[in-house]
């Protein structure tokens, strides 16, 4: 059976400031569902924190097959993306995208700071994010003859299947929000019913 549940951040969250040797580090996670949104944030980062020198993130995408980025951001290479992305993995968060911005405060850190720095910010932050378990659905649409509305129903009724949409003119159709592990058994039981039309969304 495939996982159809998967762990993220219900809302923004941060800063979570981190300091070491004068420098800050703050930590930002955002819910993250593709990449377009990327730019925007880190551009909102950088005027807000317009006198840091380095905005460094991670995110993760997908639910099966994973779509990771880590960026180091003028940073000495893996010592800012690379830590941060390992929180996120640490925690089995997916959709998310967590930014953590340096402040420099004059003194060189090395790689072996630096690393430390940005995973502890990342965690700062992630341990104060309000993770939330999703379930993965799919949809159903079912159209139906009045007639057949009570079977429609009672198959609904017996799963306590989520309407998602329902339109009820010259015939019924109702669109279903169902879980990922339980589609295939539940849209079985509508193909049997043979005088409905039942279509994968």
């Amino acid at each position: 059976m495939q996982r159809d549940t998967y762990l993220t951040i219900k809302t923004p969250a941060g800063p979570e400031i981190f300091k070491d040797r004068k420098s800050k580090f703050l930590g930002y996670a955002f819910p993250f569902e593709n990449t377009d949104v990327l730019k925007p944030i880190i551009e909102s980062l950088k005027k807000e924190h317009h006198n840091a020198r380095h905005w460094c993130y991670a995110y993760r995408l997908g639910i099966t097959k994973f779509d990771e980025r880590a960026n180091d951001d003028g940073e000495p290479s893996n010592s800012a993306g690379n830590p941060i992305l390992g929180q996120i993995k640490a925690k089995d968060l997916t959709n998310i995208l967590v930014v953590v911005v340096r402040y420099f405060g004059g003194v060189k850190l090395g790689v072996g700071g630096l690393m430390n720095a940005y995973k502890t910010a990342a965690q700062l932050v992630l341990d104060e994010a309000e993770i939330i378990e999703e379930i993965r659905m799919k949809y159903l649409s079912i159209s139906f003859k009045y007639k057949d509305m009570n079977k429609v129903m009672r198959i609904i009724k017996a799963h306590q299947l989520h309407i998602h949409k329902q339109k009820l003119a010259a015939q019924g159709e109702i669109v279903l929000a169902i879980r990922l592990n339980d589609f295939d058994a539940i849209k079985q039981q509508f193909d049997q019913i043979h005088t409905l039309r039942v279509e994968i969304l």
